[in-house]
C-alpha cells in the first residue's frame, strides 16, 4: 500500500485524469440504464444491497482471472490474453451497465491494492477503458431488449467496438505512453511485433496494432461472449433471486 500511495502522489495529474474518465464512464452507464428502464416502463434502483454484494463477488472473481494471462503467438510478450471480463459481462447482463462499469472499477482497484502498479497507472487505465468499451455497449444494448437475439447481437457489437476502440487506443495513446514511461524508442517496441508476426510491416504502428492488437481483442471478445451466452441463462435465476427483473432472456 505504501508503494501504491507513492505512485499516486508521484502521478497526481494522471490519477486525476484517470478518475475523470471513470466518472465519465459511470455517467454514461447511468444515462443508458435509465433510458432502458424508461423504454421498458420499469422502475428499480440502479444499485441495491443485493447488487452491491454480487458486484463485490464478481469483481473479486474478475481480479483473480486477470492474474491468469496467456501469451499470444502473434504478439510481443507484453501483450497477454486474460478472461477477466467474463464475470463482469455476466453481472452486467443481470444488473445493467452501471453495475458493469462499477465491476470494472472495483476489479482495477483490487488489483492496485494487492499488486500495485508497474506502469504508473497507464496499463490500469487501458485495462479499465478497453474493458468498458466492451462491457458498456454490450450490457446497454441487452438492457433495452432482454432476449436471446438481443444477447447475441449485443455480444457481437461489444466485441467489434472493443476491437476497433482497443486497436485505435493502443496506436494513439497506449504505445506512445509506454514508450515514454520506459524510455524505450517506439521503433524498438514496433520491432518486437515484427519479430513475432510476419504479417506486420516493420516500423508501422498502424500495422502493429492491426496485426497484433486487433486479433487479441477479437479473440477475447468472442471467447467471453460465447461463454457468457452459454452460462448466463442457467445462472440468471440464481443471480436475480430476490431481485425484480423484467421478462426476457
Amino acid at each position: 500500500m505504501k508503494e501504491l500511495f507513492k505512485n499516486v502522489t508521484e502521478n497526481v495529474p494522471y490519477v486525476l485524469s484517470f478518475l475523470g474518465i471513470i466518472a465519465a464512464m459511470f455517467v454514461l452507464a447511468v444515462l443508458l440504464e435509465k433510458a432502458a428502464l424508461r423504454k421498458n416502463d420499469r422502475k428499480e434502483p440502479l444499485l441495491n444491497t443485493r447488487k452491491v454484494a454480487v458486484i463485490g463477488m464478481f469483481s473479486a472473481i474478475s481480479m483473480i482471472l486477470m492474474l491468469f494471462e496467456f501469451p499470444l503467438p502473434f504478439a510481443p510478450g507484453f501483450y497477454e490474453l486474460d478472461f477477466s471480463e467474463l464475470p463482469i459481462l455476466v453481472g452486467a447482463y443481470a444488473f445493467g451497465p452501471t453495475a458493469g462499469v462499477l465491476m470494472e472499477f472495483v476489479k482495477i482497484l483490487l488489483k492496485l491494492c494487492i499488486k500495485g502498479t508497474s506502469t504508473a497507472f497507464v496499463g490500469d487505465l487501458a485495462n479499465f477503458v478497453i474493458g468498458c468499451s466492451f462491457i458498456l455497449p454490450a450490457s446497454a444494448l441487452y438492457a433495452f431488449r432482454k432476449n436471446k437475439k438481443s444477447a447475441i447481437v449485443s455480444c457481437v457489437v461489444g466485441t467489434m467496438i472493443m476491437t476497433v476502440f482497443g486497436t485505435a487506443f493502443n496506436a494513439i495513446y497506449l504505445l506512445p505512453a509506454f514508450s515514454e514511461l520506459y524510455h524505450l524508442p517506439l521503433e524498438d517496441i514496433l520491432a518486437m511485433g515484427s519479430a513475432v508476426n510476419p504479417l506486420m510491416t516493420e516500423g508501422s504502428i498502424v500495422s502493429f496494432v492491426v496485426a497484433c492488437v486487433a486479433p487479441m481483442n477479437l479473440i477475447k471478445g468472442a471467447s467471453v461472449s460465447i461463454v457468457t451466452l452459454l452460462i448466463y441463462k442457467p445462472l440468471s435465476p440464481i443471480l436475480k433471486s430476490g431481485h425484480r427483473e423484467g421478462t426476457g432472456h
